[in-house]
């Protein structure tokens, strides 16, 4: 097995995609055969984008009573649960919170809206404006997930200053539908689409522990692959009760990063954080999610669950003898 997967690794750093009986063949590694792979996929990660680490924040701008019955969502109206229910922020609040984030080292400030899409007027031009600020005030990249949108409204976002837009697809299209009824997939893929027709960049994901299998994690891997997005945020699932996943196992923190190695292997030249739910699923083991692939993480708080203090990511980081991008500590 060793051999093999430095055979894959070497084909991937040398720009030859994986296949997918390799990529499941991946998925098979097990015991010892494990580190070699997390230390095949750190080379690929280090070959395309060196060993500097990126790290983003968000805010949930508004939060609650979105129409969609995601499975996993404590926003969710089809859900009852104790998260916060309120309208979209006062522009000063989105720039508070992007000047913090950039203070605990992030690169990227994701402004993050519940509901099936953002509604257009007084909502998009509101956060056009803490855009605008952000732009002016900071030197933060300012981001946006607003859910589905159209052109018009993605060009208006790129016009204001948005350089990333955020929009999941959370599964494989062959899952998704025991995920979510509320809409299509298809709408999902459309407006990745719409967003790079636009000019903006994509940082598309999703989130693992649904009750998917391995070949389709792969699957949603080889779909972010054929829509060349730019960056991958992976997240784990995080229980919440009043969800109807709210008595899910939590995978375990070996096959969390096996699931990051096999997203570098796929995806090897493409940004890869980890971001909600990896205090829970990987515990002790978080910090390998670098040697295991990843080039990113999540500093700060997550939509609905908190994240922990970013001194002790910092402090983890520093352990590492890691640099953060765009960091002089």
């Amino acid at each position: 097995m060793r051999h093999f997967i430095d055979s894959i690794a070497e084909n991937a750093v040398a720009g030859k995609p994986v296949q997918e009986s390799d990529a499941r063949a991946l998925a098979g590694a097990s015991g010892n055969d494990l580190f070699t792979l997390f230390a095949a996929a750190s080379r690929i990660k280090s070959h395309f984008l060196g060993s500097a680490v990126h790290l983003c924040s968000i805010i949930n701008a508004k939060s609650g009573r979105c129409p969609e019955n995601c499975a996993f969502c404590a926003q969710s109206a089809h859900h009852a649960t104790n998260t916060p229910v309120y309208p979209l922020v006062d522009e000063e609040k989105i720039v508070v919170n992007a000047r913090e984030a950039e203070k605990n080292g992030s690169r990227c400030f994701g402004i993050i809206t519940s509901g099936t899409g953002i509604n257009k007027g007084e909502e998009l031009d509101r956060i056009c404006r803490a855009v605008r600020r952000i732009r002016e005030e900071t030197k933060i990249a300012p981001s946006c997930s607003l859910g589905i949108i159209d052109f018009p409204t993605a060009v208006a976002l790129r016009e204001a200053g948005v350089e990333t837009y955020h929009h999941n697809l959370e599964t494989a299209r062959s899952f998704f539908p025991n995920v979510c009824t509320t809409h299509d997939y298809e709408e999902d893929v459309e407006t990745v689409r719409v967003a790079r027709r636009a000019g903006l960049k994509v940082c598309c994901g999703g989130i693992f522990g649904l009750g998917e299998s391995v070949d389709q994690r792969i699957e949603m891997a080889l779909t972010l692959r054929e829509l060349d997005v730019n960056s991958v945020p992976l997240n784990f699932l995080n229980p919440i009760e009043g969800t109807r996943l709210a008595g899910a196992a939590n995978i375990t923190p070996l096959e969390c990063l096996q699931t990051i190695a096999l997203y570098r292997f796929i995806l090897p030249d493409k940004r890869i954080a980890v971001c909600g739910g990896r205090e829970r699923n990987l515990r002790d083991l978080q910090s390998w999610i670098f040697l295991a692939g990843a080039d990113g993480t999540m500093i700060g708080n997550y939509l609905t669950t908190t994240g922990r203090p970013a001194e002790q990511d910092w402090q983890m980081l520093k352990d590492l003898e890691l640099a953060v991008e765009g960091c002089c500590e």
